[in-house]
């Protein structure tokens, strides 16, 4: 696994991680990226757009955060959960209150092991006769395993539960203020009752297609679940409208960063738990009491405690950006944590990074110091998100 570490029109080395597995695949959009200049790289084994030769990293970032930008992700995991024992079963490998989940609500929610650790984040969302499960395209492959692997268990137990991968649509993420009136203008709808965290089915440009005002980059926005044979010129119809453009994994990071949101593999992993990473906020209310998923028992008594050794913070890093494996120190020179992830950002015109540091230096305000290379850099502690989030609100 190994990070850019070429400029990137801009955004210099940031913190996405590449990751070949074998034999290289592409989206259906491969030729349309390539049609407007992308520059590729593999992205856990697939051909993926890191910029275009229209704008780079910078300009990407800084369109999404004005006007909409359209992000590929079609390389992540889809699967449908159907039968009458889904939340039962999948309530089991994750902490969210599934039951309760109204139908068409979306919840962002953690994969954990035995150890109270994190396999991997995951949006789900309560449709009419299933659950619509999004996961990270670098876990897909183990995250399909692991649900076949317990969807098993509990088929042999006597469940009625079947995973299905959803192999016949793409997915595009459509990010930025602009991204609903260029919706509109495709779905002959008004969506501005569509909440935050919401899923539909929705007809573009005639096409059904699933819907949900989601995203990665703390603006408002969609991903949408089209089918594969007419992504391609949903897509084109969308970038008709002058406000839309195309952006890659660089500007997708560092909006992801300014918006303090996690990158699997750099800002959690299968050691983390979900009060280092200040993520408790995902286990559901009767999860907490009622426990039930894996690594409960490690999880439940970490939490009622306030415990575990490090936390997840965000830091201002003065002079050079600290990037990934730089030590944190306190003001005394002290070793107390590493950056997971750090660019320049855009929005700010600062240096921005994540980190895990011991606990007890994670206050806000807190003043610490990086070592970037040879050299000790000042850092303060500031509450995350680094960029206020754009969500929709009704």
């Amino acid at each position: 696994m190994a990070a850019i570490t070429r400029t990137l029109h801009g955004v210099p080395r940031t913190s996405v991680r590449l990751m070949s597995t074998g034999a290289t695949k592409r989206t259906a959009l491969y030729d349309l990226h390539a049609k407007h200049g992308a520059r590729f790289g593999l992205f856990a084994g697939w051909a993926m757009p890191l910029v275009y030769s229209d704008q780079g990293a910078l300009d990407s970032h800084l369109h999404t955060r004005k006007h909409a930008s359209i992000f590929d992700v079609s390389h992540m995991l889809q699967t449908r959960i159907v039968g009458a024992d889904r939340h039962r079963f999948l309530e089991h490998l994750v902490v969210a209150d599934l039951k309760e989940l109204p139908v068409g609500g979306s919840t962002l929610s953690l994969f954990t092991n035995d150890k109270g650790g994190i396999e991997d984040d995951t949006i789900i969302t309560q449709q009419q006769d299933s659950l619509y499960v999004v996961s990270n395209a670098g876990c897909a492959d183990k995250d399909f395993a692991h649900l076949n692997k317990h969807a098993k268990i509990f088929q042999d137990q006597g469940a009625d539960v079947e995973v299905r991968k959803i192999e016949d649509h793409s997915l595009i993420a459509l990010q930025g203020p602009s991204a609903q009136k260029a919706l509109e203008q495709l779905a002959g709808i008004d969506l501005a009752q569509m909440a935050f965290m919401t899923g539909q089915t929705v007809d573009i440009a005639g096409v059904p297609c699933h819907v949900a005002r989601s995203g990665y980059t703390g603006e408002d926005g969609f991903e949408l679940s089209i089918p594969t044979g007419e992504v391609v010129g949903i897509t084109a119809r969308l970038l008709e409208n002058p406000e839309v453009k195309l952006a890659g994994l660089g500007a997708r990071d560092s909006l992801r960063l300014e918006a303090g949101l996690c990158l699997y593999g750099s800002d959690i992993d299968a050691t983390t738990t979900p009060m280092e990473a200040n993520l408790v906020w995902t286990i559901g209310k009767r999860r907490r009491a009622e426990g039930g998923f894996i690594g409960a028992d490690v999880i439940l008594p970490q939490l009622a405690a306030k415990g575990g050794e490090r936390r997840r913070i965000g830091l201002i890093v003065e002079g050079a950006p600290a990037r990934a494996h730089a030590k944190v120190l306190s003001a005394d020179g002290e070793e107390i944590g590493e950056i997971t992830s750090g660019v320049p950002s855009p929005s700010l015109g600062k240096n921005v990074a994540m980190a895990y540091v011991r606990k007890g230096f994670n206050k806000r305000g807190t003043p610490l110091k990086v070592q970037v290379r040879n050299r000790i850099q000042e850092a303060t502690v500031v509450k995350m998100p680094f960029v206020a989030a754009n969500y929709h609100k009704i």
